[in-house]
Protein backbone atom coordinates (compact mmCIF):
# COMPACT_ATOMS: atom_id res chain seq x y z
CA UNK A 1 0.00 0.00 0.00
CA UNK A 2 1.34 3.40 -0.97
CA UNK A 3 1.70 6.14 1.60
CA UNK A 4 1.40 8.94 -0.97
CA UNK A 5 -0.87 11.81 -0.05
CA UNK A 6 -1.13 12.97 -3.67
CA UNK A 7 -4.66 12.13 -4.81
CA UNK A 8 -3.55 11.57 -8.42
CA UNK A 9 -0.93 9.03 -7.36
CA UNK A 10 -3.35 7.35 -4.98
CA UNK A 11 -6.16 7.12 -7.53
CA UNK A 12 -3.98 6.10 -10.44
CA UNK A 13 -5.35 9.00 -12.48
CA UNK A 14 -3.47 11.94 -13.84
CA UNK A 15 -4.68 15.49 -14.36
CA UNK A 16 -6.09 16.30 -17.77
CA UNK A 17 -3.60 18.22 -19.87
CA UNK A 18 -4.68 20.21 -22.89
CA UNK A 19 -2.81 19.74 -26.12
CA UNK A 20 -1.14 22.95 -27.20
CA UNK A 21 -2.78 25.07 -29.86
CA UNK A 22 0.34 27.09 -30.67
CA UNK A 23 4.08 26.67 -30.63
CA UNK A 24 6.10 29.86 -30.13
CA UNK A 25 9.69 29.71 -31.36
CA UNK A 26 12.32 32.25 -30.32
CA UNK A 27 14.72 32.99 -33.18
CA UNK A 28 16.59 35.89 -31.58
CA UNK A 29 15.26 39.13 -33.02
CA UNK A 30 12.02 37.51 -34.21
CA UNK A 31 9.57 34.89 -32.99
CA UNK A 32 7.52 32.44 -35.04
CA UNK A 33 4.01 31.70 -33.83
CA UNK A 34 2.92 28.37 -35.30
CA UNK A 35 -0.72 27.23 -35.14
CA UNK A 36 -0.94 23.50 -34.38
CA UNK A 37 -4.60 22.87 -35.22
CA UNK A 38 -7.47 24.37 -37.25
CA UNK A 39 -8.82 26.36 -34.27
CA UNK A 40 -5.43 28.04 -33.83
CA UNK A 41 -5.24 28.72 -37.58
CA UNK A 42 -8.60 30.48 -37.37
CA UNK A 43 -7.29 32.58 -34.47
CA UNK A 44 -4.25 33.59 -36.56
CA UNK A 45 -6.48 34.48 -39.53
CA UNK A 46 -8.82 36.59 -37.38
CA UNK A 47 -6.27 38.34 -35.15
CA UNK A 48 -3.12 38.68 -37.25
CA UNK A 49 -3.76 37.79 -40.90
CA UNK A 50 -1.46 37.03 -43.80
CA UNK A 51 -1.27 40.68 -44.86
CA UNK A 52 0.13 41.92 -41.53
CA UNK A 53 3.72 42.72 -42.45
CA UNK A 54 6.07 40.28 -44.16
CA UNK A 55 4.66 36.78 -43.57
CA UNK A 56 6.63 34.33 -45.74
CA UNK A 57 5.79 31.30 -43.54
CA UNK A 58 2.05 31.87 -43.16
CA UNK A 59 0.10 30.46 -41.34
CA UNK A 60 3.12 30.56 -39.02
CA UNK A 61 3.57 34.26 -38.38
CA UNK A 62 6.75 36.26 -37.94
CA UNK A 63 6.54 38.52 -34.88
CA UNK A 64 8.98 41.12 -33.60
CA UNK A 65 10.07 40.54 -30.01
CA UNK A 66 8.31 43.72 -28.81
CA UNK A 67 4.90 42.29 -29.81
CA UNK A 68 5.18 38.66 -28.74
CA UNK A 69 4.07 39.29 -25.14
CA UNK A 70 0.80 40.90 -26.18
CA UNK A 71 0.11 38.19 -28.75
CA UNK A 72 0.78 35.42 -26.23
CA UNK A 73 -1.50 37.15 -23.71
CA UNK A 74 -4.25 37.41 -26.34
CA UNK A 75 -3.95 33.74 -27.23
CA UNK A 76 -4.22 32.68 -23.58
CA UNK A 77 -7.05 35.18 -22.89
CA UNK A 78 -9.03 33.53 -25.68
CA UNK A 79 -8.66 30.15 -23.97
CA UNK A 80 -6.00 28.67 -26.24
CA UNK A 81 -2.91 26.81 -25.04
CA UNK A 82 0.73 27.67 -25.79
CA UNK A 83 3.49 25.07 -26.06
Amino acid sequence: MSSHSDSFVASGSSPTQSKPDFKIENHGSIFLVRPLNPHARTWIDEHIGSDNGFQPYYPAVVVEHRYIGAIAEGIVADGLVLA
